[in-house]
């Protein structure tokens, strides 16, 4: 019998840990080759880690809500095959190298010494989490270990996570809120101690001088304002993904210096240009042409134009981006959201992002992205109009420096000139909204950029050919 390790697998770049949200496979089951054995959510996407081979689960390392790094063993399963061919297996999934008996006897006498300096360092009086009838994960236990966190302090965090679990964002949000804290001058401790003076013949007790509190403007900022409640509010725990969301907006709100441009664009070249051509394309393509891919297309354009909007900040340092990869907000149907990337956006025909903004786009209403479909990404486009908002301000999607909303588009009247004269026409119209980041892109910058999007919007060719 053999036995293989199921490892934690890279997941993109920029993805060092997971998140273990449920096993699908329990101890003792039988689990077929490319069959899911559990759930995992990293901070950009949901997915499941297959098994590489039949067998069976044999041993878990990791439980729900734990935190896993890649290149982790989570699981064991246990193969069938003779002894020679087990070997075999085992060396080609591991690569373990054939050792010597009397260096196998130095590696576990190595092995041991190590053993018995945990367990003499688990003895230690540092913290004793045993006895909680809270559940901690490994993770939590080891981070509150090395910052000499207490079990009576550890129980008193705040657990965002299942069942009021204590995560590790929630005991490093602690720690950091901790260490923000005004500590207390010890000068009132060292002050030499005056006699007091003889009480008066009355009951009252003498009054004791607080020092006055200092409050740290940071710590200040963070501390969330208290909420009531009441018997008739019902209090529903926020989603991963949810606080994912709320954690990256806030962020960048305090990151970026927001500054909005709006402009008004007449797209009624473009409008009457997909009526005319949309069922020729679907039955030619195979696919439905809606307006996004033709927008992605003028923006991808644009970029090219503008190449300072197409970077991102590192510190004091400007990172200048060679790809153009642009990110596409989508909405799920649990009202979340998610940001698909189309790589290499400039260099795609027309038909190639259509065929792009529908395959990423539904994928991502059915969960089923990778995760480097969901990194890279150099500017973001999100379509506000969707829900009949006419115009929006968006929040920067970091480390980007900028982001684009298109409205709705919506029928109006206008002011149409002409060589015999002006008059009133009925036109179709939406509004462009540019978030940038005031502390790279000046007005100018990024005022030209929405100008130059609208210019080539309303000229549109509307003879051009699919």
């Amino acid at each position: 019998m053999a036995k293989i390790e199921l490892k934690l697998p890279q997941m993109g770049e920029s993805v060092a840990e997971a998140t273990v949200t449920s096993w699908l496979k329990g101890i003792g089951d039988t689990i077929e080759a490319d069959e899911a054995i559990l759930e995992i959510a990293t901070d950009k996407v949901d997915s499941e880690v297959p098994s590489e081979v039949d067998g069976v689960l044999i041993e878990k390392f990791f439980e729900v809500d734990d935190v896993a790094k890649v290149g982790d063993v989570l699981a064991i399963i246990e193969t069938d095959g003779d002894e020679d061919g087990n070997e075999e297996e085992t060396l080609n999934h591991t690569q373990v190298e054939e050792v010597d008996e009397e260096a196998a006897e130095e590696a576990v006498a190595s092995i041991q010494e190590d053993i018995n300096t945990v367990k003499e360092t688990v003895v230690a009086p540092v913290a004793d989490f045993s006895t909680s009838e809270k559940f901690f994960s490994p993770l939590v236990k080891n981070i509150a270990k090395e910052e000499n966190i207490g079990l009576e302090e550890l129980e008193g965090i705040a657990g965002t996570g299942k069942d009021g679990r204590v995560t590790k964002d929630d005991i490093l949000g602690y720690l950091e809120k901790r260490s923000g804290k005004p500590t207390i001058s010890t000068e009132t401790e060292t002050k030499p101690e005056t006699k007091e003076a003889p009480q008066a013949a009355t009951n009252e007790e003498p009054v004791k001088t607080q020092p006055p509190q200092v409050v740290n403007k940071q710590q200040a900022a963070t501390q969330a304002t208290p909420v009531s409640v009441n018997g008739q509010d019902e209090i529903v725990e926020m989603t991963r993904m949810g606080k994912l969301i709320a954690h990256h907006m806030s962020q960048s709100v305090q990151t970026s210096a927001h500054v909005q441009s709006f402009i008004e664009v007449d797209v009624t070249n473009i409008w009457n240009w997909r009526n005319k051509v949309k069922h020729e394309f679907q039955n030619r393509e195979g696919e439905k042409l809606t307006f996004t891919p033709i927008f992605m297309k003028i923006i991808a354009k644009t970029i090219k134009d503008f190449p300072l909007i197409n970077i991102s900040i590192d510190g004091d340092k400007i990172i200048k981006r060679k790809n153009i990869n642009l990110g596409m907000a989508a909405a799920l149907p649990d009202g979340n959201l998610i940001v698909p990337v189309i790589k290499n956006a400039d260099q795609l025909n027309l038909v190639g992002m259509a065929k792009r903004v529908n395959d990423l786009a539904g994928r991502a209403r059915e969960n089923k992205l990778k995760p480097d479909e969901i990194q890279g990404g150099t500017y973001t486009v999100t379509n506000v109009g969707t829900f009949g908002s006419v115009m929006g301000t968006p929040i920067i999607n970091q480390p980007q420096v900028a982001i684009l909303a298109l409205g709705a588009i919506r029928k109006v009247p206008a002011v149409i000139e002409t060589p015999e004269g002006d008059f009133i026409g009925i036109r179709h119209k939406m509004f462009l909204s540019h978030s940038y980041d005031h502390r790279v892109v000046n007005g100018a910058l990024g005022g030209q950029f929405i100008q130059r999007v609208a210019e080539y919007i309303e000229a549109w060719d509307p003879n051009k050919e699919i």
